[in-house]
C-alpha cells in the first residue's frame, strides 16, 4: 500500500513537471484557455448560483430557529450567515461540489482521449500532450473559480434576504445590518486563496487520472471515480492545513 502511494505520488509530480513547461504555441494555448474556461467555469455558474441561494436561505432559517434568546440581537442572524458562507461554504463546500462536476468532466474527457489513442497520436507528432491538454484546464479553473466563490457569497446572502423578506422571521433591516456588522476583509482573501488551491487540486488530480487511464470505457469510469474521491479527500486535508496556517 505504501509502495503504491509513493509510486502514485511520484508519477503525479512527474506529470506536473511535464504540464508546467513552456507552451510550444502560445496562441493555441491561450485559445484553449478560453475554451476550457467556458466549459469548466462558466457552465458551472447556474449550478453554483442555485445551490448558493438555497443554502443561504437554509442557513438563515437554522440560525433563526437556534437564536431563541431575547437578549441576542436579531442582526446576528445575518452576521452568522455571512461568516458561514464566507469562511467555509462558498470555498470548501462549493469546491467539493465542483470536484464532482468539473473533476468527472476533465477525467472522462482526458481518459477518453487516452483510450482512443488521441494522446498517443499527439506524442507521435512531437507535441507535449500533457502541457497542451492539461495546462489550460489547470490555469482556467485556478484563476477563475475564485470568481465563482465571490458569486456564491453574493447569491447565498441574497437567498437569506429572500427568505427573510418572504417569511418575516426578522426585519430585513436587521438582516442587512448583520451582514455589514464587524466585516473582516481578510476572510474574503482567505476564502479566495482556499478556492484557488482547491481548484488546482481538482483539475490536476482529475487530469492525472484521466491521462493515465487504461482498460477501455470501464477504465475511464474507474479513473473518474478515483479522481473525484482523491480530489475530495485532498480538499478536506488542505482545508485543515490552510485554516491552521491562515487563521
Amino acid at each position: 500500500m505504501i509502495r503504491g502511494f509513493l509510486y502514485e505520488t511520484g508519477q503525479y509530480f512527474l506529470f506536473l513537471r511535464r504540464v508546467f513547461t513552456k507552451p510550444e504555441r502560445w496562441r493555441l494555448s491561450v485559445k484553449q484557455f478560453f475554451i476550457e474556461a467556458d466549459k469548466l467555469v462558466i457552465n458551472s455558474i447556474p449550478l453554483i448560483a442555485l445551490i448558493s441561494v438555497f443554502i443561504g436561505a437554509v442557513l438563515v432559517i437554522q440560525t433563526a430557529n437556534n437564536m431563541t434568546s431575547p437578549f441576542l440581537p436579531k442582526m446576528y442572524i445575518g452576521y452568522m450567515a455571512r461568516e458561514s458562507l464566507v469562511l467555509e461554504f462558498c470555498s470548501t463546500m462549493v469546491c467539493l461540489i465542483l470536484a464532482g462536476k468539473i473533476g468527472s468532466n476533465i477525467s472522462s474527457e482526458t481518459g477518453t482521449m487516452r483510450i482512443t489513442e488521441q494522446i498517443d497520436a499527439m506524442e507521435m507528432m512531437g507535441i507535449n500532450s500533457a502541457n497542451f491538454l492539461v495546462l489550460p484546464k489547470i490555469l482556467s479553473t485556478t484563476i477563475l473559480n475564485p470568481l465563482l466563490t465571490m458569486m456564491s457569497v453574493i447569491m447565498g446572502l441574497l437567498g437569506g434576504y429572500l427568505i427573510v423578506d418572504l417569511t418575516g422571521m426578522i426585519k430585513t433591516a436587521d438582516y442587512i445590518t448583520g451582514i455589514k456588522f464587524a466585516f473582516n476583509g481578510y476572510y474574503i482573501t482567505y476564502s479566495l486563496v482556499k478556492t484557488a488551491v482547491f481548484s488546482f487540486i481538482i483539475s490536476s488530480i482529475s487530469s492525472y487520472y484521466g491521462y493515465y487511464a487504461k482498460g477501455g470505457s470501464l477504465g475511464v469510469g474507474k479513473s473518474s471515480t478515483k479522481a473525484i474521491v482523491v480530489a475530495s479527500a485532498l480538499i478536506l486535508i488542505s482545508n485543515l492545513v490552510l485554516t491552521r496556517i491562515m487563521l
